[in-house]
């Protein structure tokens, strides 16, 4: 599958796709342009000087005369400039397509709402301690093009919807949605728009994997295609699910195979056991080793900012969820916490708040009647989330994040846990999830 050399290539929008599309492209000779509507986009500086580049705004004229334009994942192609060239018939791509352009080497394509970054993280771990040459990247971490460098035998891809909905016959040896729940509505439009995006995913695909508790993640695909499913239930034969014990024991399983207790994973959690089972799908569908796979589950610890554990005060267990911007996310991590200590028993006190992003926050009121002792909320839509969940446990409001640990601490007793999963974005208060993270874990190591 030779890229075709010849006409100009427009990338639309700089950051760090845009960075990489744009030397991609030039090291491989092409004609190349990029134009921005910021006047100094991140990463200007990064790119060759023989760029052709129009900061400032979007260059109308540039895009119509392109043959082809690369959109950053950011960028909206509902964008008025950006449907005049599809109007005129220019085709508009995502930097995944030009990745599927210059390889023939397998991809795990994974994509969801929540836990992508903690499955394509996983499953590279696995692939790599399996002896694999494995790149990993896409939505996480190094920009796809970029993983091209390590000429790798595998492609480990997280992919957003926005990065979806602009590439077509991804042709994945295996790919996988998790989960789809309501997030970046105001993107999309609507759940169908959103959902449409994620599944692009399955176009060509070779093998899928799917959540069999979450139907919206089964796809149409051939017939012939082999699919295979992981849950938190008893599994069917040649299926992932969990067996439980009488004594409460949850195994990982592989039809009636019992293939390890629960309690001996590092990550700990109901959400994250649904995790690992995904990973041993995609796995199984590349030919990894199953007694490598569950060794690497035994000892990798998560990400920084998923339900991240951070220490306990007075048999308190603090956990920092900021990368939870969404509903799905924090119900993820309300729901996985929560069934873990409720024999303890002990109950989960959550921080939530942020920019709510147009989602429907009703959608938390089972979970939080269940499990939770207390929400205190924070940020610009706090007002919208308290109407939506009023009356299922104790609210309150804090100012600040310090402010919030610090009313946590409080009202927590020995065996509760202390959660911060927003389920909105960070921007009102912060420069991004991570930074709220950060300060979240520096709060609590501030008590005693």
């Amino acid at each position: 599958m030779l890229i075709q050399r010849g006409g100009l290539k427009v990338v639309a929008g700089l950051g760090v796709s845009g960075v990489s599309a744009v030397n991609f492209l030039h090291d491989k000779g092409y004609r190349v342009a990029v134009t921005d509507s910021r006047e100094v986009p991140p990463g200007h500086d990064q790119i060759p000087a023989d760029v052709q580049t129009h900061f400032g705004q979007f260059d109308q004229e540039l895009l119509l005369q392109a043959e082809e334009i690369i959109i950053s994942p950011g960028l909206d192609p509902k964008l008025p400039e950006i449907q005049a060239a599809i109007a005129k018939g220019i085709p508009v791509v995502s930097e995944i397509q030009i990745l599927r352009r210059a390889t023939d080497k397998p991809i795990i394509a994974i994509t969801g709402s929540n836990a992508k970054s903690t499955v394509t993280t996983l499953i590279g771990l696995m692939a790599q301690e399996a002896g694999v040459k494995v790149a990993v990247g896409g939505n996480l971490g190094r920009p796809a093009l970029d993983l091209t460098k390590d000429d790798p035998d595998l492609y480990i891809l997280e992919l957003s919807s926005f990065q979806l909905e602009t590439t077509s016959h991804l042709n994945a040896e295996v790919a996988v949605v998790l989960n789809i729940s309501e997030d970046h509505l105001d993107r999309h439009g609507d759940m169908f728009a959103y959902h449409t995006a994620k599944h692009r995913i399955f176009q060509g695909v070779k093998k899928v994997v799917f959540n069999r508790d979450d139907s919206l993640t089964r796809p149409l695909v051939p017939d012939a295609t082999p699919m295979q499913s992981f849950g938190l239930n008893a599994p069917d034969l040649n299926q992932y699910g969990v067996l439980k014990e009488d004594d409460g024991t949850i195994w990982l399983a592989r039809g009636r195979e019992r293939l390890l207790k629960s309690i001996e994973m590092y990550m700990q959690g109901t959400h994250n056991v649904a995790n690992a089972l995904a990973c041993l799908a995609l796995g199984e569908a590349i030919g990894l080793p199953r007694d490598s796979m569950l060794e690497t589950l035994k000892t990798f610890k998560g990400l920084e900012h998923r339900c991240e554990f951070v220490k306990a005060v007075n048999e308190v267990r603090y956990y920092n969820d900021s990368k939870g911007t969404n509903i799905g996310a924090t119900l993820a991590a309300i729901d996985g916490l929560g069934a873990a200590i409720e024999a303890q028993p002990g109950k989960v006190l959550i921080i939530l708040g942020g920019q709510g992003k147009g989602q429907d926050f009703t959608a938390l009121r089972d979970s939080l009647s269940k499990y939770a002792k207390l929400v205190v909320l924070i940020g610009e839509d706090r007002s919208i989330i308290e109407a939506a969940i009023q009356g299922t446990t104790s609210i309150m409001h804090a100012e600040t994040l310090k402010q919030a640990v610090e009313v946590c601490q409080q009202h927590a007793q020995a065996k509760d846990v202390v959660l911060l999963s927003p389920a909105c974005a960070s921007f009102d208060m912060f420069k991004g999830y991570e930074q709220r993270g950060h300060q979240f874990v520096a709060c609590v190591n501030e008590l005693n």
